[in-house]
């Protein structure tokens, strides 16, 4: 994104000199400006600008609906009505109803969450059914742990939280590896994974490094299919990185919860978990404890302004998708036939691309092939380009291939020069022809000192 296309979405001058200072040494972060070219943002996975709608719900509601949602006065009495209205607008966005819609501070709230109700919906649901103690987690004489099925290319937020629980002997954990075929989760795998104490599935809709999507709706299928256990088997995506890209149904796909994380798609920092029926079907418990705001399921005076912000941007997404993913589609091609034809199918290895996989319209994961063209080194020598090596909260681990790639089987040698583009709403070809010129040149500027 240039520039211009920054002042797009929202972003002044000020705002976006602090973002395209040059990915160099950090050292010299704090000085000044090693360069004054203009740099083109190319890491919408990692963060989006926020849409100048959503700005202009903000700053309103921060003007004008500043009262406590809870009070009955005026200002108040909007407040409330600028949540309800988002919390609509975000119902009708994924497919469900007003009701199933719980705000949270973000998706690691919302992904932590889901992992709690479905550990307290375990044990509410065994000690009624078998009469077991819930205070020393033993049935009938013998030690039962509630069992989780995960995958091996989640986000940290799911990652370490099933670790988590793990380790401290709350529940054990299958972390299930993708193919390394396809870069999906296997629904065979998961259904064989399955066990009498299974309580939670939880896959994530597209994966934030490779843009691969997984087969939700028929693992939730097959999983409702087979439950034959007492305890029912909760089934949960996270869809942080899908929403705004790709349609996502909640309802189609079968899940109980899904998470939603605003910044992914041009709101602000705040999330949402949705839960189908969370009073009546799906089993929501409270990680906080206060005001009763949402409904006691998540406490706290609502963060007014940011929940306006986020229902508008999932208004502009039901209202624009078809036209969003296809201009996301259209870049996304531009930029691959682009890096071929400037590099050549000897040099570059595309590690988002598997056979008969569906993958997100804007994701592009490449590898430039060849010595002293690591990842890291290179995104730090480019002029031009932001883009990353993988997920931004993964970015201290230096000059490490990501695990991610690493258990889609991509070799090590490829990994490690993986580059993560992700592209935009208002990325244009004249912002990608400027990127694989900025590679082209960084290249052969590691190759000569090499």
């Amino acid at each position: 994104m240039s520039e211009k296309a920054a002042s797009s979405v929202g972003l002044d001058q000020t705002s976006w000199d602090n973002v395209s200072q040059p990915v160099g040494d950090l050292e010299n972060v704090a000085g000044p400006a090693v360069d004054a070219v203009e740099r083109i943002y190319m890491d919408y996975n990692a963060t989006t600008p926020m849409e100048p709608e959503v700005i202009r719900a903000i700053t309103d509601a921060l003007s004008d609906a500043w009262g406590n949602p809870s009070s009955t006065y005026l200002p108040g009495l909007k407040a409330k009505d600028i949540i309800n209205q988002a919390r609509d607008s975000i119902a009708k966005m994924v497919g469900g109803r007003a009701t199933d819609i719980i705000f949270t501070s973000g998706g690691t709230e919302a992904n932590n969450m889901v992992f709690h109700s479905a550990l307290e919906h375990f044990w509410k649901s065994r000690v009624v059914a078998e009469g077991g103690r819930e205070e020393n987690r033993q049935l009938n004489g013998n030690k039962v742990l509630p069992h989780i099925i995960t995958s091996n290319v989640e986000h940290d937020s799911i990652k370490l939280t099933a670790e988590h629980l793990s380790k401290t002997g709350r529940a054990d954990v299958t972390f299930l590896p993708v193919s390394k075929l396809t870069g999906r989760v296997e629904v065979e795998d998961v259904m064989a994974a399955m066990r009498p104490n299974t309580c939670l599935v939880s896959v994530m809709l597209a994966n934030n490094e490779t843009g691969v999507i997984m087969p939700i709706r028929e693992i939730c299928q097959k999983v409702r299919a087979a439950n034959r256990s007492s305890s029912r088997i909760l089934l949960h995506t996270d869809a942080a990185q899908a929403i705004g890209k790709i349609k996502v149904d909640a309802q189609d796909l079968g899940v109980d919860y899904l998470t939603i994380v605003g910044h992914k798609f041009y709101a602000p920092r705040i999330g949402a978990l949705y839960a189908n029926g969370p009073e009546t079907t799906t089993p929501v418990y409270p990680m906080l404890f206060g005001g009763g705001q949402e409904r006691n399921f998540r406490p706290g005076t609502e963060n007014t302004a940011m929940i306006a912000g986020l229902g508008k941007a999932a208004e502009l997404v039901t209202a624009n998708l078809a036209e969003y993913e296809a201009c996301l589609l259209k870049i996304k091609l531009y930029l691959e036939q682009k890096l071929l034809a400037v590099f050549g199918k000897d040099k570059i290895r595309f590690n988002s691309h598997f056979p008969g996989t569906d993958t997100l319209p804007n994701t592009c994961n490449v590898s430039i092939v060849g010595q002293g063209l690591k990842g890291h080194r290179v995104l730090s020598t480019c002029k031009r380009l932001l883009a990353s090596v993988g997920a931004a909260c993964h970015s201290d681990r230096g000059d490490q291939p990501s695990p991610i790639l690493l258990n889609c089987g991509i070799p090590y040698h490829v990994a490690v020069n993986a580059l993560r583009i992700s592209v935009g709403r208002t990325t244009t070809q004249q912002d990608v022809d400027i990127v694989v010129e900025d590679l082209r040149d960084t290249m052969e500027e590691l190759e000569q000192m090499n």
